[in-house]
């Protein structure tokens, strides 16, 4: 390979992989604009929120406060796949109507129809190491 194909390669994989760290990087933007995709794809738009964002959290994926409509998401899951990201969204969107997680809920929640997958995902991540 000629030194000028090899600087072109660099320069291709040095791009490639900004654009990756961009969009690995936790941003309210991007988290809100996935949220109001959802909200029109399964629920019709109908669903309002005061605020959506990532937080840090520790031992939840998300939150939502029933009352007010306050959305958060762990800065952890940017990292996760977005169909992972989405289906935590959808929860959090759903608790919107049901404070509970009862069966009017998870009607609303397996609207999103990698709702299962995600759910194995997120278990098997969770789980303690075998050793």
């Amino acid at each position: 390979m000629s030194q000028a194909e090899r600087q072109h390669w660099a320069e291709v994989m040095r791009r490639r992989l900004e654009r990756s760290v961009v969009r690995s990087r936790p941003s309210d933007q991007r988290l809100a604009e996935r949220a109001r995709r959802l909200n029109e794809q399964l629920f019709g738009g109908r669903l309002r929120w005061t605020s959506i964002g990532f937080a840090e959290m520790q031992h939840q994926w998300g939150s939502c406060t029933f009352t007010d409509g306050a959305i958060r998401i762990a800065r952890r899951a940017a990292a996760l796949p977005d169909f992972v990201l989405d289906y935590l969204l959808v929860h959090e969107l759903a608790h919107l109507e049901h404070s509970d997680h009862g069966p009017a809920f998870h009607d609303m929640e397996n609207r999103y129809p990698l709702s299962e997958r995600a759910r194995g995902y997120l278990l098997e991540i969770d789980r303690p190491p075998a050793f």
